[in-house]
């Protein structure tokens, strides 16, 4: 009730579960407000939270069961396990590593647009797209183009294969046009044959690496 009844409460809750991780040692992240560090010695622990809902890993499983342990004194928590679904992300994990994908989120929003039995198209992106500002006519209704983009950018954390596509439908948000909502739609037509292409994190050295075209 304190949590949904008030404009202000998530803010609240937010701010004591904060503090109550604060004094068990964790350290807010500067990238990313929702997630808190706990580094002692070779020990490392990761907490995600998203309102009410709590992602937590590490390096040590029973340090994991004894916070988790500690959190319930504090908190009326529920523990689900594994994680498998959170806030749309599909987790499957293998012996080669752990599968990430969106497929009931895609599957979500290509029904709730009609798409779902649309014909796949083999590509995000019409050969040689060049997009402009003032092509096409204006939509009456924007909000709809701009709820569609919203969600296709959402999908891009594990479709990196939309990424280039969905960023420039986002340019035109303020003024679409019909040119622009067909471009949005040709990118649902390729997820309708793609809906299980995902991001496979398998383990290997920690290292950062980067490519280039010849053009930077």
């Amino acid at each position: 009730k304190s949590l949904y009844g008030l404009k202000q409460a998530p803010r609240a809750w937010f701010e004591r579960f904060s503090t109550q991780l604060l004094h068990m040692g964790f350290q807010a992240s500067l990238a990313d407000s929702s997630l808190f560090i706990l580094h002692h010695g070779s020990l490392v622990v990761y907490l995600l939270v998203y309102v009410d809902d709590i992602v937590i890993t590490g390096n040590n499983p029973k340090f994991l069961d004894s916070l988790v342990a500690q959190l319930s004194q504090a908190f009326e928590l529920k523990d689900l396990g594994p994680l498998h679904y959170f806030l749309g992300l599909q987790i499957t994990r293998s012996s080669k590593g752990l599968f990430l994908t969106q497929t009931k989120y895609a599957q979500d929003l290509l029904l709730k647009l009609q798409m779902q039995s649309s014909k796949p198209a083999r590509s995000p992106c019409a050969p040689h797209l060049r997009l402009v500002p003032n092509e096409g006519s204006l939509l009456s209704n924007p909000h709809e183009y701009r709820s569609l983009v919203g969600s296709l950018h959402y999908l891009t954390f594990t479709r990196p294969d939309l990424s280039f596509v969905v960023h420039q439908v986002c340019q035109f948000m303020s003024f679409p046009t019909d040119v622009h909502l067909t471009a949005a739609k040709r990118i649902l037509r390729y997820i309708t044959g793609t809906l299980h292409f995902g991001i496979l994190l398998q383990p290997g050295p920690i290292s950062l690496s980067a490519f280039s075209d010849l053009d930077w």
